[in-house]
């Protein structure tokens, strides 16, 4: 325990924190190291160094690695050092099979005399159940409902601003597109009833909603009951139910604490999360990145995550934001920049006056966009911006000035405009934020930019151009066509142009908030400087959601919005795939008349030519603030830098620039309405819980009662040999290889997660539980089910085994010569008592982490995996089972060794085994030849000997 200082090998830099304002705090200070080279670190280095030097124990984490550390600037791409991150985040589908190893676990220690509830999680664990739900219901089609009528009158409801309701829409009765009686309704985000999509008048609890949730607990009961005995039986994990959240919004709104507390100490928050969002975390100042299900088992069971130290690259912004841009235009700039770069497998750190003028938001969406320019993690050091993004998520006082007292005292705060404060970086890539120029696309195609000051010099040479991909090819003489035409007793003019579809649409990546929010900011100036949108204009709004109707109207720019016509009509695909309400008969005449190229712009994600509407030629894709600017010109021929959008009713010309509202009037009133609204409502919901969560029933036991008829839910067989003495490492004599592969397995190919093949091995088991193939489901969601699993494993129609000679789940029984599916021959082996090996060639595990690509091949009895190199966490993850990984020697592998797969192998391991030792192999042909057993280090060695972490973490407990 921490608490035992005087024994701590760096219990001389324990410090206290104190303040009038809040108890005494002792932390881990490591400017007390006086070592120059700590403030020369980057921040996320940082991090890991106070992990270090607080976790060192002489075994897990060791004094050298805190060298390493503080020594990285010499140390990076070649020191491999320990991590113990602060917490570990789970998804259900990930989760499951780690909760189900632990209690197995305690089921093994019972029937040896050990209290199982000593078997919890060692680091602090948050399970979220978010990927259960299945769509089985929705609410009924709103693509094209009759008009609707107010009952108490019989008439056509008309809009405020005197324009015909767009289709879809009504302002009293039922709710459009829905039979009386029928109860629908939206998301909320503050404690108000749920409003109706059409009218924002309250409506009951969703039916939808509540059937999809009934349909859910059929299905998932297993697995919901399992989830639910977990959140009672072990101590230091929570659960988050389902209908909370998806865990990337949970981790980041809700369970992010920037500083953690616990054994007495403050620390700074870390995590590593099974969620490939993990990283979005990033960017309020918490170090955390993906890791596989064996990996998050190991740290939550207290064993520290092994990384190469990795190069930082520092990213300096500079400059100043383009006024017109908006958040998706930096982000889009930014990871274009950085993907340009080349900074694979590397940490980013942000730097430089620039970053100031990006909100939280901003920062966690670019840290959230790692996997796009491929960095592992993309680091925003904690700064002024960050403090007051907490103080609106409804962070007590108190909390956040100890957050602030301790950072500043071990150097992790920054000021960002203070040069003084830049730490050194493996290289520096700078960004001038100026140089992000807002764009539009078309007038075709999504992939053709157009920056907007380029407008109207692009619209014309479209004009110009031959029929194309972006050209209309008009003559000259022909540009300057004008029609006059009558809508509703007023005459209008259309020309080249001209733009007569526009729509608001927050689906895609125009869900942020503040996108929608500058929208319906410019909307309001728009109306109080006296704009309007002519009346022809087909305008629409259809939120992503009832939650982003919710804060336009919480931040009461929704009624300007339907003062230019933006009227929510629905949720669902509409203007994009072509659901758009015909345009006035007057307009399509004219359009037709002059041959015109007309113009819709909306902020969707689809606009194939004709696609909006088949009068409409050209569709550009903008930002929703653009797509209001320019339904007020009416037209896209327009250069919005100089030339005026409209004229007030004082005959004043009014310009873009007059409106728009400024990045800073947009962050404030995201942070200071929307986010705290969001934010309070979802604890509201974490401490209330849902009534269908809890009536949910599940064992009050310390043992989970399994059930045997369950095909979920299974007690794996890892601990069926488990004894109190560890033996010394056995030589692996005569095995057989159970494949013969090449290069580039991936984990797909050794673990498949898809849909189960009606006649594979899995198949076969679960037709005997009685299940027909409609039931199957897949082998993702049957993760907690070791018997389905283990029948998977190899399972893949694209398997490559040399054994056959053909694609397939195949392979020979060499002893019979039979072709049987991998797991059959597997077990026949193992009825035998023969040991198994795999032979493969380079990258063997490659692809996406997956835990069952280990678990399934030692559950088949599979002893080693020699091969010309491992991807490095699937290594980790055989390691971490108990399974060898044997690589050949440099210039070496099966073919130039002139091995054909069908000997039998003996691998001699010496009881003193040793990290990275070469052992020697002998075949059954009289071959010898040498591997390289890449165990990394001691722990690696200690986990093989006990056969696999599970093992060795349950005979610490026997002793």
């Amino acid at each position: 325990s921490l608490l035992f200082c005087t024994e701590h090998p760096f219990g001389h830099l324990i410090d206290t924190l104190r303040s009038e304002q809040y108890e005494e705090r002792r932390y881990f200070n490591p400017q007390k190291l006086s070592d120059v080279r700590y403030e020369n670190l980057p921040f996320c280095m940082r991090v890991l160094l106070e992990s270090a030097i607080r976790k060192c124990d002489g075994f897990y984490i060791k004094t050298d690695d805190v060298s390493s550390i503080l020594d990285w600037q010499m140390q990076q791409n070649q020191a491999e050092v320990a991590f113990s991150p602060a917490r570990v985040l789970l998804q259900d589908f990930t989760g499951i099979p780690a909760m189900v190893d632990l209690a197995a676990m305690r089921d093994a220690l019972a029937k040896q005399g050990v209290d199982p509830n000593l078997v919890n999680p060692r680091c602090h664990t948050d399970l979220i159940v978010d990927h259960s739900l299945q769509i089985d219901y929705s609410k009924c089609a709103i693509q094209s409902p009759p008009t609707p009528t107010d009952e108490s009158h019989g008439a056509a409801v008309r809009s405020p601003a005197g324009r015909p309701s767009p289709r879809g829409s009504s302002s009293g009765g039922h709710c459009a597109g829905q039979r009386p009686g029928h109860r629908g309704g939206s998301v909320q985000i503050e404690n108000t009833p749920l409003l109706c999509p059409f009218h924002l008048q309250p409506v009951s609890e969703p039916e939808t909603m509540i059937r999809n949730q009934e349909m859910e607990l059929i299905r998932n009961k297993e697995r919901l009951q399992f989830f639910k005995w977990c959140s009672k039986a072990f101590k230091n994990i929570n659960v988050v139910p389902p209908d909370i959240n998806t865990v990337h919004q949970v981790n980041l709104e809700y369970l992010c604490q920037v500083v953690q507390e616990g054994e007495g100490f403050i620390y700074p928050d870390s995590v590593v999360g099974t969620d490939s969002h993990t990283t979005m975390i990033n960017g309020l100042g918490i170090l955390g990145w993906g890791v596989g299900g064996i990996e998050s088992e190991a740290v939550m069971l207290g064993q520290p995550v092994s990384l190469t130290l990795p190069q930082v690259v520092g990213c300096k912004l500079v400059g100043t934001i383009n006024p017109l841009a908006t958040s998706i235009d930096i982000v889009l700039g930014i990871t274009k920049h950085l993907r340009q770069a080349g900074i694979g497998g590397k940490f980013v750190e942000f730097f430089g006056p620039g970053v100031q003028q990006l909100s939280a938001p901003d920062r966690t969406t670019i840290a959230n966009m790692c996997p796009e320019y491929n960095a592992t993690v993309s680091f925003f050091p904690v700064d002024d911006i960050t403090l007051q993004h907490f103080k609106h998520t409804s962070t007590d006082h108190p909390k956040l000035v100890v957050l602030e007292d301790y950072l500043k005292a071990i150097k992790l705060f920054k000021s960002y405009g203070d040069q003084s404060e830049d730490p050194q970086y493996s290289e520096v890539i700078e960004m001038n934020l100026s140089s992000i120029v807002p764009h539009v696309s078309g007038p075709k195609r999504p992939q053709d930019r157009v920056a907007v000051t380029c407008m109207k010099e692009d619209f014309i040479n479209c004009l110009n151009e031959k029929v194309g991909f972006k050209g209309f090819h008009v003559s000259k003489e022909k540009q300057a066509t004008q029609v006059p035409f009558l809508h509703e007793g007023a005459e209008y003019n259309l020309a080249h142009g001209s733009v007569v579809i526009a729509a608001v649409i927050s689906c895609t990546n125009n869900c942020n908030p503040s996108v929608m929010l500058a929208a319906g900011l410019l909307a309001k100036k728009a109306v109080e400087a006296g704009l309007t949108v002519k009346p022809y204009i087909r305008t629409s709004l259809v939120p992503g959601s009832g939650t982003v109707t919710h804060y336009l109207n919480t931040t009461g720019v929704l009624p300007y919005l339907r003062k230019l016509g933006f009227e929510v009509v629905g949720y669902g695909c509409a203007t994009c795939v072509g659901n758009t309400a015909p345009l006035p008969e007057s307009v399509v005449d004219a359009i037709k008349q002059g041959d015109l190229v007309a113009c819709g712009v909306l902020s969707g994600n689809r606009h194939l030519e004709g696609r909006l509407c088949d009068c409409v030629r050209a569709n550009y894709l903008a930002s929703p603030p653009l797509v209001v600017a320019y339904a007020i010109a009416g037209t896209v021929s327009i250069n919005l830098e100089t030339e005026p959008l409209g004229v007030n009713s004082e005959g004043k010309d009014v310009y873009l620039r007059d409106i728009w509202p400024s990045k800073e009037e947009v962050n404030h009133t995201e942070e200071n309405i929307v986010i705290a609204s969001m934010f309070k409502e979802l604890r509201s919901r974490m401490e209330k819980g849902s009534t269908f969560w809890n009536r949910i029933e599940s064992a009050e036991s310390a043992l989970f009662p399994w059930d045997p008829k369950s095909t979920y839910i299974r007690c794996p067989a890892f601990f069926s040999k488990l004894s109190k003495e560890v033996c010394a490492p056995q030589s692996i004599e005569g095995a057989y290889p159970l494949l013969f592969l090449g290069d580039k397995v991936t984990t797909d190919h050794i673990s498949p997660a898809g849909s189960i093949a009606r006649v594979s091995a899995a198949a076969r088991y679960l037709q005997s539980k009685r299940l027909t193939p409609r039931e199957f489901n897949s082998y993702g969601a049957r993760r907690g089910n070791d018997a389905v699993m283990t029948r998977g494993t190899f399972a893949s129609i694209k398997l490559q085994n040399r054994l056959i000679g053909k694609t397939g789940p195949k392979t020979l029984h060499i002893p019979s010569g039979q072709t049987l599916d991998v797991f059959e021959a597997a077990e026949r082996y193992q009825r035998d008592g023969v040991p198994l090996i795999i032979l493969a060639g380079k990258e063997y595990g490659s692809g996406s982490s997956r835990d069952w690509a280990a678990k399934g091949p030692y559950l088949m009895g599979v002893r080693a995996v020699i091969a010309e190199s491992f991807e490095k966490i699937h290594r980790n993850h055989l390691v971490g089972m108990g399974i060898a990984p044997l690589q050949f020697l440099p210039g070496q592998n099966a073919d130039s060794l002139e091995l054909c797969g069908k000997e039998r192998f003996t691998i001699n391991i010496p009881q003193e085994l040793m990290p990275r030792q070469q052992l020697t192999v002998q075949t059954s042909t009289g071959k010898s030849f040498s591997v390289m057993a890449l165990f990394e280090n001691d722990m690696d060695v200690a986990f093989f000997r006990h056969g696999g972490i599970l093992k060795y973490v349950a005979r610490s407990l026997l002793l």
